[in-house]
């Protein structure tokens, strides 16, 4: 059976999170074999009781066959952690979802990507902003993500569009679930000319719980955020703080201090992020010359599944060449020609004297 279905499996679980998940694939090895755990090999995994009862029951009324057969005849693509397809920017992030479900297509553009975020009540000004920073992006090359609500986020996905460049839509549902149902005509345009993606299984209705922890992967799919417009309590300020805590460049669209809609943004800025003035901050930030150099070289050197190792590697901190080759059990001289051209490709940095980091 194909491996992936035992990753779909697992994401139908409850209670078993990427950190579980995690834990499972370190006792077990792989996922076929951490699908079939024992109940040992889950308590030395470190699950509770309860998820051990939870695992043991969706176990018994799951069959993985027939999930995979499912999303295979929905038209949608499976992505894992253990795929070269998986969105770099977004594996480095503390919860990562194990498994990403995508209609449409993911390509090395998407690697240069910015989020566009904001109110479902934008104002004029906000909405020019937000239409305004969607069409100069798109020209430029880069990716807009953003998360498929009204206001702001149907602004920005729609100027990419109109621009002729890409956009990903991060939902808060399945991806064969759109929501609001408003942007049923946005969902299928922007599957023809960028992705939909969620980490939610199929059938997975909209649930006012799954929207802030999508959140995270709006901002870990991208290289810096923009707040455009948002109020004190807006949804916007969650894929702030995980910006924050991802390390991401955050931005904030200044605004009147006598509309609400910019209260949040302009808090943002009191806290320290950036004020945007203008689309040239952002363009620098992105530094579009080397991101160029860098797709050049990945559309002209074919992806080696051996750059995922080496990834694996550099999860946690900063390795010497020497602790690659040890971690990955590969050759020194393999090692060293692939961070060599992982290089060249913005996937890897030194950091030191053969010392490297991921990007």
């Amino acid at each position: 059976m194909d491996t992936k279905a035992f990753w779909i499996a697992f994401n139908r679980v409850p209670g078993i999170g990427p950190a579980r998940l995690a834990a499972l694939l370190d006792v077990c090895g792989d996922i076929e074999t951490a699908w079939r755990a024992s109940i040992q090999q889950m308590q030395a995994a470190r699950l509770d009781r309860r998820s051990i009862e939870l695992f043991l029951d969706a176990r018994r009324a799951i069959d993985p066959a027939r999930e995979l057969q499912w999303v295979q005849e929905a038209g949608v693509e499976a992505i894992t952690w253990k795929e070269a397809e998986y969105p770099a920017l977004l594996r480095v992030v503390d919860g990562a979802p194990p498994v990403l479900y995508v209609r449409g297509r993911l390509t090395s553009q998407d690697e240069w990507a910015v989020a566009i975020v904001g109110t479902r009540r934008a104002t004029t000004y906000g909405r020019e902003v937000a239409q305004v920073l969607g069409t100069e992006l798109a020209r430029a090359g880069v990716t807009v993500v953003s998360g498929l609500a009204l206001g702001i986020d149907t602004v920005a996905h729609r100027a990419a569009m109109e621009a002729g460049g890409r956009t990903i839509a991060v939902l808060g549902s399945g991806v064969d679930q759109i929501y609001p149902p408003q942007n049923r005509g946005l969902a299928l345009s922007i599957v023809q000319q960028g992705a939909l993606i969620s980490e939610y299984a199929l059938g997975t209705r909209p649930d006012a719980n799954n929207f802030p922890p999508r959140n995270r992967i709006i901002s870990g799919l991208s290289r810096c955020i923009v707040v455009v417009e948002a109020g004190e309590r807006s949804g916007a300020l969650i894929t702030a703080r995980f910006a924050a805590e991802q390390g991401r460049e955050l931005f904030a669209v200044p605004g009147s201090i006598l509309s609400p809609g910019s209260a949040g943004c302009n808090q943002l800025i009191q806290q320290g992020a950036v004020p945007l003035l203008s689309v040239n901050d952002v363009l620098e930030q992105l530094d579009l010359v080397r991101a160029a150099d860098q797709h050049e070289v990945r559309t002209t050197i074919p992806a080696n599944p051996l750059e995922s190792k080496v990834l694996e590697a550099l999860a946690a901190h900063p390795c010497h060449v020497d602790e690659i080759v040890r971690s990955t059990a590969m050759p020194s001289a393999e090692v060293v020609s692939l961070l060599v051209l992982m290089e060249l490709k913005g996937m890897v940095r030194q950091v030191g004297a053969m010392t490297y980091a991921r990007a």
